[in-house]
């Protein structure tokens, strides 16, 4: 089993750090290949319920490892391959029902943002770097960029960012969208984050990202019916009636005056 890219499940949540530090954890063909299984392991495993992506050495990812791509001899059809291997983690992962975090540090670069924006929360230290570099080598974006950059931080920026020699810092990051809190030590802050999912309404959280981030590429009524079954759902579990009955008992208590 490949070791690019490590996995740890305890209790209930599923640690997913990129580990190729000495290459920026840039994706090569192995990489990605182990990405596309280990998004489905923790997808279907019925004990996650929350998933931290991380990375290993000073820089979360730089993408895709185009330099191992050229000096292996590959061609257009074989880096495509490779994209679609990628791809297909990437879509597992943003469509499931189980919320992800992310804990970023360093650089974020090429298809590094769209594998960092296959998280629903993204925490980054001060120190973090965002940058495109896709033209700057003749590439158009893939990993996802094209429809998570933007959909984070609005066309005009994500063409900005694309069409630029531009890198933004984490400041700039998070005024954009593009993370969701800055942070001193991004991992301790991420793992919180992961936690009150666990000790939370799990299945709720869950339910509420795949709502979101199925929704856009849906019709408004679709979206209206699948709300209105996912709802009912929910209010039938045991968990939910739990803590329906501890609000409502909640709110009786504040409406009676006091004796």
């Amino acid at each position: 089993m490949s070791d690019t890219i490590l996995v740890d499940i305890d209790a209930g949540l599923a640690r997913v750090t990129f580990n190729r530090p000495a290459f920026l954890n840039a994706m090569d063909f192995d990489m990605g290949a182990r990405w596309r299984d280990v998004a489905h392991e923790v997808t279907n495993d019925p004990s996650v319920g929350a998933i931290l992506l991380d990375a290993a050495g000073p820089a979360f990812c730089a993408g895709g490892d185009v330099v191992a791509m050229a000096t292996s001899g590959a061609a257009g059809p074989q880096v495509t391959e490779a994209a679609h291997v990628i791809h297909d983690g990437i879509r597992t992962l943003v469509e499931s029902d189980t919320p992800i975090v992310a804990a970023v540090q360093g650089a974020v670069a090429g298809g590094g943002l769209g594998l960092m924006l296959t998280a629903d929360y993204v925490v980054a230290s001060g120190s973090a770097k965002f940058v495109s570099k896709y033209a700057n080598i003749g590439l158009t974006p893939d990993l996802g960029v094209s429809t998570l950059l933007p959909a984070a931080v609005g066309q005009r920026r994500a063409l900005q960012l694309l069409l630029q020699d531009l890198t933004i810092d984490a400041e700039t990051a998070l005024d954009w969208g593009l993370v969701t809190e800055v942070a001193a030590d991004p991992g301790v802050r991420a793992l919180e984050i992961a936690r009150s999912w666990l000790d939370g309404a799990t299945a709720a959280f869950g339910q509420a990202k795949r709502l979101v981030r199925t929704g856009a590429h849906r019709s408004f009524a679709e979206n209206l019916d699948d709300e209105a079954a996912t709802i009912g759902a929910a209010f039938d579990t045991e968990a939910s009636r739990a803590r329906i009955a501890a609000f409502a008992a909640s709110a009786r208590k504040r409406a009676t005056p006091d004796a």
